[in-house]
């Protein structure tokens, strides 16, 4: 079953000390109306016909068995880098841990708080398990649907990899919203690669890299109290508040 074509913009949200999957038919000034969702083993969503009105939204996915990133992925971050594209994209992950939603507030450690930097990223999420995945099937094991993100503390890996450093959301939007996926600039080839000799599981999350404009190469760094706005255009927008520890 096509998982994707039974929602259009997946979201979570809870109601009392319950936690639902609902399908986001609009927000307006900080309220977000949705059709309730039910989950089947099988992974699938129907809807309920109860529709709510909520207040904030949670991080659209439970978990992850990973995040893969990608580095380097963008001319223009590569040049204000000094770096030279590679051939293969650089790769690193972070931990499931790392998720955190599309509002919450960003609690950083103080070992990372002299040169917080800030990212945003187009991220897709596989649907289905898939090894040595060829460029031509690639979409066919993308959920078909993409989400935005990324905070940073410095290196690559570790210090990527706090607890919350990932937020995501506010949505998984499906293919009959995002249209053709290529026109995001997103890649199959990715996907190809990531799968070479490696098996990518259901659920995984791929953030394809940032483009330019980081605080590093402009000396411009997160302080306690900042709020993080990444917006894709047509998609939505996630916000988030940085709270020193």
């Amino acid at each position: 079953m096509d998982i994707a074509a039974t929602f259009t913009k997946l979201v979570r949200y809870s109601e009392g000390d319950q936690i639902y999957y609902g399908d986001l038919l609009e927000s307006t000034a900080g309220k977000y109306t949705v059709a309730r969702l039910s989950k089947s083993p099988s992974g699938s969503f129907t809807r309920t016909g109860k529709e709510e009105v909520v207040e904030k939204l949670l991080c659209p996915l439970e978990a992850t068995p990973i995040i893969q990133c990608v580095g380097l992925n963008y001319r223009k971050h590569a040049t204000e880098a000094k770096l030279i594209v590679p051939k293969y994209p650089v790769v690193f992950t972070k931990p499931s841990d790392a998720l955190a939603g599309p509002f919450d507030q960003i609690s950083v450690h103080p070992d990372a708080q002299e040169k917080l930097d800030y990212e945003g990223e187009l991220c897709v999420i596989i649907g289905q398990d898939g090894k040595n995945v060829s460029e031509a099937d690639a979409l066919n094991y993308v959920l078909e649907n993409y989400q935005l993100p990324d905070v940073s503390g410095g290196q690559f890996c570790y210090a990527k990899s706090f607890d919350r450093f990932a937020p995501l959301g506010p949505a998984i939007w499906s293919s009959k919203v995002v249209g053709d996926p290529q026109a995001l600039t997103y890649k199959t080839k990715l996907i190809h690669h990531l799968s070479r000799g490696t098996t990518l599981r259901k659920g995984t999350v791929i953030m394809t890299g940032t483009p330019s404009g980081v605080g590093f190469f402009r000396n411009k760094f997160l302080k306690n109290g900042d709020v993080v706005e990444v917006e894709l255009d047509g998609l939505g927008s996630i916000v988030n508040s940085i709270a020193f520890e």
